[in-house]
């Protein structure tokens, strides 16, 4: 980047060329890729699938669709891809189409260009101000998109003739930057049809005005395969303007589902002193939400988000939080706590079936199964008979929410063998993190069908 110029002139002298958007975007990741940077850092789980089919994209200088469903970061690939543009570029003081001072195209520059020359004033635009998105509504207009005539500026004394009557629409305002339109199929068609021009020619014309704007912009857009093909649709001659269409996906292992979900969820500093989350836990988390994308009870074409994994999360912390400040201890999520899930699940799918109550049971039994599972990658049920033993003679362990891990150190003490098997999952020996351990453990065995479990109220009473 030359020495900030403030002039014409001086921008001229310091041997400035000016590129455009998708020249400055693939300078940069070419750049980035020689250098073996992250392009894309906090995203997981796409480096083989999504980001080289992004990276290919760029260099060929396409424009670019990203379809898939919700919650599968699709608003921030297009975000990070800010980063790919230069930290700052000259424009025309003042210009709202951020006109290349060595190359403007609107009438108003060049008419400033034309009277002041090389003393005309340059202003330097910062990547994160060449940026837009927006969400396809219905109330759109192609003049929030394109443009329209200002009548504030006719009543100023303008003639309607006069080309700066019109109040640019947001594609023009990021001329020289990335424009992103969200849900791109909810655009009304007669809407997509106004971005032909901008996408074939690469200009745009504004209602009678015999004008012809070169505009620098990069189209990305996002859609969800639901709207794709139901509610709404991408009109054929749009979507052949674009050069590539690239799917994402959900997390396609519990690692990076986690990873995920440890780098989203809601950070509070008190909750995090107070909080230990065993491994196995995190895993029941993911797989509740793995099982979810499969189950036939869940409409699969709305997706099942990243949001329910984050915000299940979320609310098995809180559960363990509060029992920690109810009992003046250090906490571990336990499986009692799982109950709370379906308060942060329910809002977040659709069912197959409209039948009152069926989505309790639908997540009650994604849980038990998500336990099961888990369970089944740590242990073999037969690993336990002497414990299986010691109920049939008459061992019954009491557990639930609201006890104190203090509560489950008699029940602990009295596992024998097995408690020998709980350190293989959980080293440490604080209550809290055995409390944890032995629910984990006395429901894996129920759900194998080796025990016997009573639930009463929110207790958990565990027999031969």
């Amino acid at each position: 980047m030359p020495d900030k110029a403030s002039t014409v002139g001086e921008l001229r002298e310091s041997g400035y060329k000016p590129l455009t958007v998708r020249e400055e975007i693939r300078n940069n990741l070419i750049s980035k890729i020689q250098a073996g940077e992250d392009l894309f850092p906090g995203i997981i789980g796409f480096s083989d699938t999504v980001i080289p089919q992004l990276e290919n994209a760029i260099l060929a200088g396409q424009d670019i669709i990203l379809l898939g469903e919700r919650g599968q970061a699709k608003s921030r690939l297009i975000r990070h891809m800010v980063s790919l543009l230069d930290e700052e570029i000259p424009v025309i003081a003042n210009c709202e189409l951020n006109c290349d001072p060595l190359d403007p195209i609107c009438y108003e520059c060049k008419q400033m260009i034309a009277r002041d020359g090389d003393a005309a004033k340059v202003s330097w635009l910062h990547r994160d101000e060449r940026y837009s998105e927006k969400l396809a509504t219905p109330d759109i207009t192609v003049a929030d998109l394109i443009g329209e005539v200002d009548p504030i500026k006719v009543a100023e004394g303008r003639y309607l003739s006069d080309e700066l009557t019109i109040h640019y629409g947001l594609i023009p305002r990021t001329n020289r930057g990335i424009f992103c339109i969200n849900e791109l199929p909810d655009l009304s068609e007669r809407i997509q049809v106004s971005l032909f021009n901008l996408m074939q020619e690469r200009d745009i014309q504004i209602k009678g005005y015999r004008i012809m704007l070169p505009l620098d912009v990069f189209l990305v857009s996002t859609a969800n395969p639901e709207d794709y093909t139901n509610r709404g649709r991408i009109i054929t001659p749009l979507k052949d303007r674009y050069g590539a269409q690239i799917r994402t996906h959900y997390p396609r292992s519990l690692d990076d589902e986690i990873g995920i979900v440890e780098q989203e969820y809601a950070h509070f500093d008190d909750t995090d002193s107070r909080v230990s989350v065993p491994q196995y836990m995190r895993e029941i988390i993911a797989e509740f939400t793995t099982l979810a994308r499969r189950s036939p009870d869940i409409n699969q074409r709305s997706g099942v988000s990243l949001r329910v994994s984050i915000a299940n999360y979320e609310t098995m912390l809180s559960a363990a939080f509060k029992r920690s400040l109810r009992h003046n201890e250090l906490a571990s999520p336990r499986v009692s706590d799982l109950p709370a899930l379906v308060a942060s699940t329910t809002g977040k799918i659709e069912m197959e079936s409209v039948e009152e109550g069926r989505e309790f049971r639908v997540i009650e039994d994604l849980v038990k199964k998500a336990v099961l599972n888990t369970f089944g990658r740590y242990y073999q049920p037969r690993q336990f008979a002497d414990l299986t033993d010691l109920f049939e003679e008459g061992l019954t362990i009491e557990c639930g929410s609201d006890k104190s891990s203090m509560d489950y150190l008699h029940g602990y003490a009295g596992m024998g063998e097995a408690a020998d098997l709980i350190k293989d999952i959980e080293q440490s020996e604080e209550a809290s993190a055995i409390a944890s351990a032995v629910e984990f453990i006395l429901e894996g065995l129920h759900l194998n069908r080796r025990l016997n479990c009573d639930r009463v109220g929110g207790q958990y009473i565990y027999s031969g």
